[in-house]
């Protein structure tokens, strides 16, 4: 899942949503200073990528890409479900997509001089673009793959054409969203609830 999914899944706390950004560029091991809620945070972020990648219906989708394409659908995918997120953001939180946005924000930029190098560029990028709400966009989202394609070498224009892919059959990829999102966010509270019975029996 790309960033904005990652920050709804973690949005119930700030040390949380720092950890859900921060799992794309460090370990739990490279965030022990940022406090145990942010490195536990990365672990699962990491259990969320694993979750959505060998999940059927998000493998049903990516094969709607064209075989040479598919690699690299998953990072078009990635992108594309913040996209449907946005737009159905009222069926998966409680809390309005502004207020959960200006939040992270708030404590992201709290926590620049903390934060592995790569992470604070990218961070600053994040807050002074708007790049979380700028996915409710379809051609910001389409810049968004074209901004992570520039870093692929021969292998860029698979990307390009795999988001394009994805974009013609929008409605598609839309229903596999709408039916995946909810089991995702039931297993992440599932592995939240067994992390809190651990703490509670190694208390005891």
């Amino acid at each position: 899942m790309n960033f904005l999914a990652h920050i709804q899944l973690a949005c119930h706390s700030d040390q949380a949503m720092l950890g859900a950004f921060l799992g794309d560029f460090v370990g739990p091991e490279g965030a022990r200073h940022l406090g145990a809620p942010v490195a536990e945070e990365i672990q699962l972020h990491r259990a969320v990528d694993r979750y959505t990648d060998s999940h059927p219906l998000v493998r049903e989708t990516r094969q709607l890409c064209q075989p040479a394409n598919r690699l690299f659908a998953r990072i078009a995918l990635d992108v594309y479900y913040d996209y449907f997120l946005t737009k159905h953001w009222h069926r998966h939180c409680s809390k309005s997509i502004d207020s959960v946005v200006d939040r992270f924000y708030d404590t992201l930029s709290r926590r620049f001089d903390a934060l592995p190098e790569k992470a604070r560029r990218v961070g600053e990028s994040v807050v002074s673009r708007d790049w979380l709400r700028s996915y409710s966009s379809h051609d910001q989202v389409s810049h968004a793959v074209a901004r992570i394609a520039l870093r692929l070498s021969r292998k860029r224009q698979h990307l390009i054409d795999a988001m394009a892919e994805l974009r013609a059959q929008s409605a598609q990829v839309e229903a596999g969203f709408i039916a995946f999102y909810p089991q995702l966010q039931r297993h992440i509270g599932e592995m939240r609830w067994r992390q809190r019975s651990l703490k509670r029996q190694q208390i005891g």
